[in-house]
């Protein structure tokens, strides 16, 4: 069999583990988007689901017009092309997210804080616009719904509630069943990106040693296509240098062995990172399958076993070096997405083929008061938890289907049914009142066992570093060689220019 290998690096987000504590956004913050231009831009962020997201309902492509549509046999943009687009929308894409979707960034007039003059009122420092510096009415911001701030404009606004009945709706929103998680969201380095497919400039490329999705400064003219062509919106406009920039996924330190900030910050330590190996070959196939099928294609034909010595005959052949395919190995992503299945795409539908897979959270179940006490319903009158509780979670399998399943429910709750029998069978060990017979019925209904159920806590649990984050010796310097002495540039740290990125006018 022929093979077109190549190496990627992939993300894992544990959702159970996530505090919603926003450090992860500040450490990227603080490196990279701390800059006149991109004040308002956020590599990293962590929303609120349910809820309308950042930019506001970036998930309704009706607006914006982002990833890939099935026509046949094959998938085109839903921009209608790079050249298309651009012909068509020169002067104004109607597809952008404006400023109100997004914020207006804005800081504070400490300056005259210091300088007021003597008054019986306690000076106060405004809001100043960091666009304009007008003072401003701060009207929302970044996480501006945070755990369900504002819940009847913005969490009610899900576009992922829309295949909700209307009773459904409604029981969401009493006090009972009110539920949210978080959704932290960083670029899905797409191993189909649309952002460089509607790219008329040619400016966007995938690295072809890790897969990393980049722009070149020098080469972008600002055309803005790439923010329309990403269903994420996870590409932002510099309004100061007229260049578009994104995530980078820390690839200075990838280079040099650290973990990307986001990744190294995080309190929670939800996020894992590793290699996977994919079959280029496959990818137009893929993207073009009917949605049902999409997760289960990517897992299964896209994404290979790095074990099979085919595999690895194929990567050796396309100069995979063995530490890569080493990492590849030992990658706990490959783990939670093909060994255990207990990790799913965002919005696979986007057929963009993201590379971030999260672990969807166990949800807790619908309760009710009994003799003026709130507790949870079970069918016995019991705390332990059960194979019925998925069906009783109190946010609809049919919502997490729409976020992680391309609306496969049944492809979800094979999920929920794994991570609930891991659950189970922790519980059957640390407090004794779950029966034998009751932990088998789980490992049976949950396709496991009990040494994937620990392997599975061990790695959620209690993962060291080197485990959580397994990273490959990218060697960038042989990828450059041909071009440039890898000792002249070593000297630049891994990236920077000799001249900031500016307009062209």
């Amino acid at each position: 069999m022929i093979m077109d290998i190549r190496a990627q690096i992939a993300m894992v987000f544990h959702l159970d583990k996530c505090i919603g504590c926003h450090t992860c956004s500040i450490s990227c913050k603080n490196i990279w988007t701390d800059r006149k231009g991109v004040e308002y831009a956020w590599f990293n962020n962590v929303e609120t689901k349910p809820g309308t997201g950042f930019p506001k309902k970036w998930e309704d492509q009706e607006k914006y017009g982002g990833g890939w549509v099935k026509k046949g046999d094959k998938v085109i943009l839903k921009v209608n092309g790079k050249f298309a687009s651009l012909g068509k929308n020169i002067f104004g894409n109607p597809y952008l997210p404006t400023m109100d979707d997004y914020y207006e960034p804005w800081t504070y007039d400490y300056e005259h804080l210091f300088k007021a003059g003597i008054s019986s009122d306690q000076p106060v420092a405004k809001p100043i616009s960091r666009v304009t510096g007008e003072y401003i009415d701060i009207k929302s911001g970044p996480s501006w719904d945070d755990d369900l701030g504002g819940s009847e404009i913005y969490a009610k606004n899900d576009i992922n509630l829309e295949g909700l009945s209307d009773l459904e709706k409604e029981q969401l929103n009493e006090l009972e069943r009110l539920v949210f998680f978080y959704l932290p969201r960083i670029c899905n380095h797409c191993v189909n990106p649309t952002c460089l497919a509607a790219c008329p400039q040619g400016a966007i490329y995938k690295r072809g040693e890790d897969g990393i999705v980049l722009i070149n400064q020098d080469n972008c003219k600002g055309w803005r296509m790439c923010i329309s062509g990403c269903p994420y919106k996870k590409v932002y406009y510099n309004w100061s240098t007229g260049k578009s920039e994104k995530c980078l996924l820390c690839y200075p330190r990838l280079e040099t062995g650290q973990a990307p900030a986001c990744f190294h910050s995080c309190v929670g330590r939800i996020r894992y990172l590793g290699v996977l190996l994919y079959d280029a070959d496959k990818v137009p196939e893929i993207a073009a399958v009917d949605d049902a099928n999409l997760v289960e294609m990517m897992r299964n034909e896209l994404i290979m076993d790095p074990f099979d010595p085919e595999v690895i005959e194929a990567a050796k052949k396309n100069n995979l070096s063995y530490g890569m395919i080493e990492a590849a190995q030992n990658s706990p992503v490959y783990k939670f997405v093909k060994q255990w299945k207990i990790a799913l795409p965002l919005h696979a539908e986007y057929r963009t083929l993201p590379m971030l897979f999260y672990v969807p959270p166990l949800l807790p179940i619908i309760g009710q008061k009994r003799n003026g006490v709130y507790d949870q319903v079970t069918d016995d009158l019991s705390s332990k938890p059960q194979m019925s509780d998925i069906e009783k979670a109190r946010v609809p399998i049919k919502y997490m289907a729409s976020l992680f399943g391309a609306g496969n429910e049944d492809l979800v709750m094979e999920v929920y049914r794994k991570l609930m029998a891991v659950r189970i069978y922790k519980r059957s060990q640390e407090l004794k009142d779950i029966t034998p017979e009751e932990v088998e019925e789980s490992f049976r209904v949950g396709k496991t066992n009990a040494e994937e159920a620990e392997a599975i806590f061990q790695l959620t649990s209690l993962p060291t570093m080197e485990e959580r984050f397994v990273i490959p010796p990218i060697s960038r310097e042989v990828q450059i060689e041909t071009v440039i002495d890898p000792f002249v540039r070593k000297t630049s740290g891994g990236f920077g220019k000799k001249s900031e990125p500016s307009r062209r006018w």
